[in-house]
């Protein structure tokens, strides 16, 4: 049988809504992102404290740069396994699919722009992981911003006069916003601890790339590959939570709400907008899987062979009605 010529679809509206309405919408995404993460526009809330607040008083954990999982391995890890996961998945499904083709069409933009694709679908899912991550960071800056929740070694750089502030038992509340004699880009740095941005990067990048190794791969001959391989990319993320509690870099509701929002940003994004990165409808699985359950009976097999083969593909298939 012949293979299905690939379809033109012509549209005229594709590339003017890329330039002056996608691009314009990611590039506010990195400017407010960018203002949030480095630079004072947003100036944090002060948060009060409690006297000898033990919950507070961890000992200081040094930089960002001195935790175990490093900004320079932390970040790169999120951007870049996603990106050849999905890379490699759709180059594969390229070559392993032989449907694919009747699933995506060449959109053509006048006589000469002609959208292969494969490169439109890899633009269109990378492209709004890209977005995401973005949106993941104001979130979680738009948090901290408002809330000034402080970490667990606020106090150690803090460093407030108890005796200038008159502190007698645990139960009296500091509110000063002069109450601290520390250096101030690390007390502003201690104050943005809920929710955990790292923690809610780290969740956003495996929940994406989980949901597309669930619904986009095709693993035949194991069940136990496509599991794994979730696990495998789910991991780092938590171990990376674990270590910024053991760290006293965060509290564990810090990385618990990190988790939620950075896991809900990468479900509304898949379910809402890329629609399961379009995946099979119900009706065409249970037809590919009718299809791979019809194994050809061979001609040569002896009469028993055949009526047990026979029965066995017709098991928990409805019968016919007999006239």
């Amino acid at each position: 049988m012949a293979a299905q010529e690939t379809e033109i679809k012509s549209s005229a509206s594709i590339i003017p809504c890329f330039l002056f309405v996608e691009l314009v919408l990611m590039a506010g995404t990195v400017i407010l992102s960018y203002h949030f993460e480095y630079t004072d526009t947003f100036p944090v809330h002060s948060q009060g404290f409690f006297c000898y607040d033990s919950t507070l008083s961890k000992p200081y954990p040094g930089p960002e740069s001195t935790s175990r999982p490093p900004p320079r391995l932390l970040y790169p890890l999120i951007t870049v396994l996603p990106v050849l996961t999905i890379l490699l998945g759709e180059v594969s499904a390229v070559f392993i699919n032989p449907r694919w083709r009747t699933k995506e069409k060449i959109i053509s933009c006048g006589d000469c722009c002609f959208f292969n694709p494969l490169l439109r679908r890899v633009v269109r899912i990378l492209g709004l992981f890209s977005f995401g991550l973005f949106c993941t960071v104001i979130f979680a800056g738009a948090v901290q911003t408002v809330t000034g929740n402080q970490a667990p070694h606020f106090l150690s750089v803090c460093r407030p006069n108890y005796t200038a502030l008159g502190c007698m038992s645990h139960l009296q509340y500091v509110s000063s916003p002069y109450a601290c004699t520390g250096d101030p880009e690390l007390i502003t740095e201690a104050r943005k601890a809920f929710p955990s941005k790292p923690a809610a990067l780290g969740a956003y990048a495996a929940v994406y790339t989980t949901m597309y190794v669930t619904l986009v791969l095709k693993i035949k001959g194991s069940r136990l590959v496509k599991p794994s391989l979730c696990l495998a990319l789910l991991s780092p993320s938590w171990l990376l939570c674990l270590l910024r509690v053991a760290e006293y870099r965060n509290h564990w509701r810090d990385v618990l709400a990190g988790t939620v929002v950075g896991s809900a940003i990468a479900v509304f994004l898949v379910t809402c907008v890329l629609n399961n990165f379009g995946s099979s409808t119900p009706e065409e699985k249970e037809l590919q899987q009718k299809e791979e359950d019809e194994v050809p009976i061979p001609e040569n097999l002896h009469p028993p062979a055949r009526e047990k083969l026979s029965v066995v593909q017709d098991c928990g298939t409805p019968s016919s009605n007999v006239t």
